[in-house]
């Protein structure tokens, strides 16, 4: 089962590595505008001391249940 990678910028840096993600409307989600979710960085990008601020074009494996993600590239 593959994730859904979906492109989102970044709203709010919380503690923990934690970010609120505001996610873009896709044609294939149905969204009319963008929804908030929560998101953590990958390792990947732990490992290699990417740093993510607030304005920043990511992309974004979602969960199953649609609400959590993980940051695994900065765009």
């Amino acid at each position: 089962m593959e994730n859904q990678a979906v492109e989102g910028i970044v709203k709010e840096a919380l503690p923990g590595l934690t970010f609120r993600l505001e996610l873009a409307p896709t044609a294939t989600s149905g969204m009319k505008e963008g929804r908030e979710v929560l998101g953590h960085l990958a390792g990947k990008m732990k490992l290699n001391r990417i740093r993510v601020l607030p304005g920043d074009r990511v992309l974004v494996e979602l969960g199953p249940d649609g609400r959590r993600g993980r940051i695994v590239r900065r765009l």
